[in-house]
């Protein structure tokens, strides 16, 4: 089995985790990770990666991502969703849908919210769920997170029913913001259902089902398969000559004149890091300028005034 990412359109009632390990199985490939966590009850796109395509996940932090919502009003609950237990009913007769697009302005742009107490978000070492289910009220710690689209698409005032679709950075609740547009209409509300559309550069074009994938041989499922690379449009791109190649694939810095750099990094990125500190405006894909193979990721150091190795892909 070939490395690279498959695009899953995950049903109800099935982990991330339960895809995951379908895809273990039946490509016979331990390595394999998940982008983006969706609750058992949301539903849609779900990015696998296998094989080296894993170390890529890391570089997709910046992604933003898509989902079809429904929220439904005059419900409170302990999870802010439907599917947890009602905490409280409340009146919505006099609510109107000019209220509702008046209150739905608080939840575009940058944002803070507190992560629900049934979420995975870790306390001193805890998960927040696995104290709501131990009866502690924990809270966490507020966080900033940006909108940048929150269309609304239907509005059934007799089924107290808003249908919207927003596009979010990651660490968005969007439960939190059914349950804090209900608060803000002093009715109380809850998520009804939630399809994630894309992700970065993801959508669900030639998705595949779990029990579909099931019943596909490797030959088929590698037919699936997008390239390692395809996600990271928001890096730059860089080539060099094939010696330089076979250079850099052993750890080494090139030095940058020897560099031909075909697209920069997004300028937005200047003062965002990855998990080892590179600032993402200064990272690259990097190719073999004669067979456009991809080598890898590296970034460039000014006081070296070189490119250098971040993980290497191809095979020295």
């Amino acid at each position: 089995m070939k490395d690279g990412i498959l695009i899953l359109n995950k049903p109800q009632n099935w982990t991330s985790h339960d895809c995951v390990a379908v895809c273990r199985r039946v490509t016979g490939v331990k390595k394999v990770g998940h982008g983006g966590t969706l609750d058992p009850m949301a539903e849609g796109l779900l990015p696998i990666f296998i094989g080296k395509a894993t170390k890529i996940m890391e570089y997709l932090d910046l992604d933003y991502k898509t989902y079809r919502c429904t929220a439904k009003l005059g419900i409170v609950t302990d999870t802010q969703d439907i599917w947890g237990e009602v905490v409280e009913t409340r009146n919505t007769e006099n609510i109107e849908i000019s209220d509702i697009l008046k209150k739905i302005e608080l939840f575009r742009g940058q944002i803070s919210q507190i992560p629900p107490k049934y979420s995975a978000v870790r306390v001193n070492g805890r998960r927040l769920y696995e104290y709501a289910r131990d009866g502690q009220d924990i809270e966490a710690k507020p966080r900033n997170v940006h909108i940048s689209k929150l269309d609304i698409i239907d509005i059934d005032i007799d089924k107290k029913n808003i249908m919207f679709d927003v596009t979010c950075s990651k660490g968005t609740y969007i439960r939190s913001i059914c349950s804090g547009l209900g608060e803000a209409l002093g009715c109380g509300g809850v998520m009804q259902s939630l399809y994630r559309t894309s992700s970065g550069v993801f959508t669900l074009k030639g998705a595949t089902s779990p029990d579909e994938l099931k019943e596909l041989e490797c030959s088929d499922i590698e037919s699936r398969l997008l390239e390692i690379d395809f996600p990271l449009v928001h890096l730059g791109r860089a080539e060099m000559s094939r010696d330089r190649a076979r250079y850099f694939c052993r750890g080494n810095s090139i030095r940058w004149k020897q560099v031909k750099v075909t697209k920069e990094p997004e300028k937005d990125n200047y003062k965002k890091y990855n998990s080892r500190g590179r600032r993402y405006s200064s990272i690259y894909r990097v190719y073999e300028a004669e067979t456009g193979c991809f080598l890898g990721i590296g970034y460039y150091s000014e006081r070296e005034n070189a490119l250098k190795a971040d993980k290497i892909f191809a095979a020295v």
